[in-house]
């Protein structure tokens, strides 16, 4: 197989390709019964490492992830000790903020906590959490309250700093500010979905990003099928950006791999379709 794209982020060389782990760690973005099976069938080492396999052999060889949630830690592992590829870890922990923060800032014994955790188990990206990024975006003042002492404390142990976020604001603001920042996590899809401003605006704000941009949720959690889904995210995406996306088996996984790599090379896929009794004519 070709070898798959990559781009460079932080002085770090990252496959365009990002395994996304939601599906592997239960969060469906669909039903407490989709996350229950998730979390039942596919939340185990061997069964994630399987389809990490698939991915690292292929040369997609970074992961988003938080990291410090079972069995992924784990897992990862067991994929590199099969194949011999150093994975490349980006971490989105939580750290937390409360009615406080805004004004005082972080509590940065437990910014510290979190940040020597993150770094112990591997990460070479560190990307604080939209829940943590966006809680502190400032309209008023264009700039995200207190990150640069969390970015500060980033590089201090040796990780990249990034922001992850559902608020177009933050790459704006961020980039506006100076913020010590390599990389953003974005959420963009064709539909839209959990995106807070129409696609085209989303598009726009990915564009003129200072920084590389890590998207999330190309297929809508699954209300969009691979082959819309990829074909809009790369061919509306700049050449350094990059795509994140989750699958719960290791032949989706090769399927991800096989259309993507069509598709940046603008191949026509030629890849097996669903079969289904209503095609039969076709």
């Amino acid at each position: 197989m070709e070898a798959f794209p990559r781009t460079e982020v932080g002085g770090v060389s990252l496959s365009r390709l990002v395994i996304g782990t939601n599906w592997f760690l239960g969060y469906s973005h669909w039903s407490a019964a989709k996350d229950a099976y998730i979390t039942g069938v596919i939340r185990e080492r061997k069964a994630i490492a399987d389809v990490l396999e698939v991915y690292f052999r292929a040369g997609v060889d970074t992961l988003m992830a938080p990291i410090d949630h079972d069995p992924m830690s784990d897992a990862i592992r067991e994929a590199e000790d099969r194949t011999g590829v150093k994975c490349i870890v980006v971490a989105t922990p939580q750290i937390p903020v409360d009615a406080t923060t805004p004004e005082r800032g972080f509590d940065m014994d437990e910014v510290r906590r979190v940040l020597d955790r993150t770094v112990a188990m591997g990460a070479t990206f560190c990307m604080p959490h939209q829940c943590t990024t966006d809680a502190l975006v400032d309209r008023c003042t264009r700039r995200i309250r207190h990150m640069d002492a969390v970015c500060a404390a980033i590089r201090e142990r040796g990780m990249i700093p990034g922001l992850s976020t559902h608020m177009p604001e933050s790459i704006i603001y961020a980039d506006e500010s100076g913020l010590d920042v390599e990389t953003y996590i974005s959420i963009y899809n064709s539909m839209g979905f959990l995106m807070q401003v129409e696609v085209d605006w989303v598009a726009r704000v990915i564009q003129k990003a200072h920084k590389p941009v890590m998207t999330i949720k190309p297929m809508a959690s699954g209300q969009l099928r691979p082959f819309q889904a990829l074909t809009f995210v790369w061919n509306s995406l700049r050449d350094q950006d990059m795509v994140t996306v989750g699958t719960m088996s290791p032949r989706e996984a090769a399927e991800v791999v096989e259309l993507s790599l069509d598709l940046l090379a603008h191949r026509s896929p030629e890849g097996e379709l669903q079969k289904t009794r209503s095609k039969k004519s076709l």
